[in-house]
Order: C-alpha cells, then structure tokens, then sequence
C-alpha cells in the first residue's frame, strides 16, 4: 500500500477548510442527505468490504455483519431519525437574576477533523465516527490502519466514489503518514488504538489545542462470583473472548472467579466454545485467525506462563491461536502486564470479594467491567471500582446500545460517542444568552447602588 503524500494530504485539508467555510455541511438536509448516500455506498459495497474481512482476519461474513456492517448501518439509520431534533438549539432555565435574559445552547460543527482507526475492527471503528462527523456537519480526513490493507483499499474505493474529497477523504500508509496528519492543524481528532499511540496523538493535539476524544484499551476484568449462574456466564464469556479471536478492545482480558465454582466454569466454557465453534478451529470458516505475524508472536510469548487447561493449538503459516484458557496464573506474568488482545484467557481465583477489588483498583481504569452474579453483588462492585463501561450477567453488549455513551476513563481512554454522544462528539455546544433592549436594568452596573439585593439573588 502506497503512502499518501505530505502535499495531498496538505492540499486535502486545505480544501477541505474551503469546503467548510462555505457553510454548505451546516444545512441539515445537506447532512440527511449524505447520511443516507453513506449508507447506499454500504450496501452496494458491502459485498467487497466482506470478502475483504475474510482475507485481512479469515473473519465470516456473519461476524463481518453482526459486528461490523451491520452497526454502522444501524447507527446510520438512528442518525437519520434524530439528527434534525438533536441539531435544533436547545432552550434553557434562565436564572431569576438574568431575567429578562433568555438561554441557549446551539450546536455547532467543530469544522475539519481527522478520524483515526485500528486494525481490529477496520470498518466499523472508522465508520462509526464518520457517521458522526456527518451527523454534526463536520469535514473529515480518514486514516484506517494499514494492517487489514483489505478492507482500507474496500473502503477507499467506496469513499472516493461517493464523496467529494473536500468534503470526506481517505489517506493511507504506514506510521510516517500518522506522523504527517498528527503535525497539520485539525479542529477535532477521534483517534481509536492504544493508549501509547493514543499519547502521542493527544501530545500532538495539544500543539494546537485541538480537542480529541481517544478510544483506547487496557485489561478489562471479567469477575464471577460464587452466587452466579455459571452456565449463562460460562456462555456468554466464551462468545465475548471469542469474537474475532478476541482481538476486540472490550474483550474480557482476564476472568476472576471464585474458587468455589471455578472448575465448573472452566470446564462449561470449553464446552460452549467447542459447541459454536466446533472442535477444529484452526478449519473453521466461522472462528477469525490474527491479524498478522508480529502479533502471532506476542501471543504465543503470552502463553508461556502458567497452565494451559483448553485449547492452546497454534499455526503461524496460517495466524492461528485457538482458544486458549490458561489457570495457574500469577498477576506478574507478562500475560497479566499488558492488554491481551487475542483469544487467551489468563485465570485468576479468588475467595473474598475484596481481593478482586484491590487487585482491580491497584491497576489502571479498564475500558470494559464484567461481573457475573446477583444484583446486590453488583452493585457493591460497581459502587467499589470504575471503568469506561461495563456489563452485569454478560460481556460486550454496552457497546451495541446506541443510546448508551461508550469510551474509556483514564488509561483507557477519553470521551464518548455512539448515537446522539457522537453527535455531541464533533460538535460545539455554543452557550449564548439573548438580552432584550426594551428594558435595561441597573443592577448590574458600577457603582453597584444595589450590591446587597444582587448578592441574595446571585
């Protein structure tokens, strides 16, 4: 893949400051309209973008749907249906001592931004923002990864034909062209990756003061507690680990489990492992491989501490790792030191609840929080940790709630999005109070005659 140069990504910017600056993306039929041709270029494209799953992720066409296409569609679709009532200028309470005054926020587009996606889930990740640029009447310049090469050239060819590049336009290339997009000026920048690279972009941000919202990761915990109905939470962590090979940045990282019911569970996630993906996964068509060699190899150095009780199969000429649960786990072993970011599950056990929230607490904020067990338990463990999001009795499923904010707190990440929260992400909530002239109190002005009633009021 050939890097996008310094000049064109210049000139694009500049055309696309132009391009804002003529007022056009404001127009909310504008905004509709574009929404609505983002989702035809999907749908006619949609076939490609599959294909290119399978040959960047061995990803199936289900999974590539279910957690890619088919979110994005969705959000498309929940734009469309909103965006003229979230755009109007909200009226708010005005206080007692600003009467006559009346109050507002207007929403406002940022202007030029840059959107910035990973690898792992290539085409949802970078079009879920966009739709959210869209949304607000915002520009956007589009950087995929150029590890699932695949499905950036898919959606480069899709993007090109469908919109102006003054108005969105994609570049492509390798870290040198982050490096060239992070020194030009944006007016907003939605970055998703890790929280090294999310640094970097944040310290680049602040040469300009452009506001960012990072989308980042960490070592989200899984906890199952002895009270817990192990055959609906051994099925629900073994569908949230597996899901494209658990190269997913809110995947259980790793499961806590109470010693008390800790085999069990060990064993019936096995079981519904094999049971939706069958026993040879390495020849699944449904069960996604890794995305490329260098991260084939930290895995498998991943798996070399402690024990391997299921799974463990691996195939380099091919990226395979299967699913792979390994007990006997000490918090110091390299496993335990970085997010995972693949389909191996480290386990931990405990007996007293509190152990699970020191060890939580003591390491940094994570993106995702599973707890498996009655709701009195959940609530002490939500009252008692923090994480960017999270789920009760299941895994993953925050994330498909629209009407939820998602994002990170901390290490894992900064700012929220998803439905109207995008929305809300690309744009300026402008603050403007409107005063009549027909009548012009003295309260306010010097020398201040009526300082002791203002002050009861204020």
């Amino acid at each position: 893949m050939q890097d996008t140069s310094r000049v064109t990504i210049e000139s694009l910017i500049e055309k696309q400051r132009a391009f804002f600056a003529s007022g056009k993306t404001r127009d909310i039929g504008f905004r509709l309209e574009m929404l609505k041709r983002l989702k035809n270029a999907i749908l006619k494209h949609e076939k490609n973008i599959a294909e290119a799953f399978w040959t960047d992720l061995h990803k199936s066409y289900e999974e590539a749907y279910l957690t890619e296409i088919g979110i994005v569609l969705g959000e498309i679709d929940y734009h469309i249906q909103n965006i003229t009532k979230w755009a109007k200028s909200k009226r708010i309470r005005t206080p007692l001592v600003l009467q006559p005054s009346s109050s507002r926020i207007f929403y406002e587009p940022l202007g030029v931004t840059l959107i910035m996606a990973p690898w792992n889930y290539p085409f949802m990740l970078l079009m879920d923002a966009v739709v959210g640029a869209i949304s607000s009447g915002c520009t956007a310049i589009l950087k995929p990864s150029p590890y699932t090469s695949g499905v950036a050239l898919a959606m480069e060819e899709m993007i090109a034909e469908t919109f102006a590049p003054e108005y969105l336009a994609m570049v492509q290339g390798s870290r040198k062209v982050n490096e060239t997009l992070l020194e030009q000026r944006f007016d907003f920048i939605f970055f998703t990756g890790s929280p090294q690279v999310g640094k970097v972009v944040m310290k680049a941000a602040a040469e300009n003061l452009t506001p960012v919202v990072l989308e980042l990761g960490g070592k989200s915990p899984c906890i199952v507690e002895k009270d817990a109905d192990i055959k609906v939470a051994a099925r629900r962590i073994a569908f949230g680990k597996c899901i494209n090979a658990g190269q997913t940045c809110i995947a259980p990282d790793y499961l806590f489990v109470h010693e008390a019911v800790k085999d069990k569970l060990l064993r019936l996630i096995g079981e519904y492992v094999n049971e939706m993906y069958g026993n040879d996964r390495k020849n699944s068509a449904i069960f996604p491989h890794i995305v490329n060699e260098q991260a084939f190899d930290r895995l498998e150095g991943l798996m070399k501490h402690g024990k391997i009780i299921f799974g463990g199969e691996i195939d380099r000429t091919q990226k395979f790792i299967d699913f792979t649960i390994i007990d006997n786990i000490k918090p110091d072993y390299p496993v335990m030191q970085e997010e995972i970011f693949g389909p191996i599950l480290p386990v931990l056990s405990f007996t007293e609840i509190e152990e699970v929230v020191s060890y939580v607490n003591k390491n940094e904020k994570p993106l995702a929080f599973y707890f498996f067990g009655k709701n009195k338990s959940a609530k002490k463990m939500l009252l008692a940790t923090t994480s960017g999001g999270g789920c009760i009795n299941d895994t993953l499923m925050h994330f498909v709630d629209r009407n939820l904010p998602f994002g990170g707190v901390g290490n894992s990440g900064l700012g929220k999005y998803h439905g109207k929260f995008s929305f809300l992400a690309f744009s300026n909530q402008r603050a403007i109070v409107k005063t009549p002239t027909w009548i012009d109190l003295p309260f306010k002005y010097a020398p201040f005659k009526y300082f002791k009633m203002m002050k009861k009021l204020l």
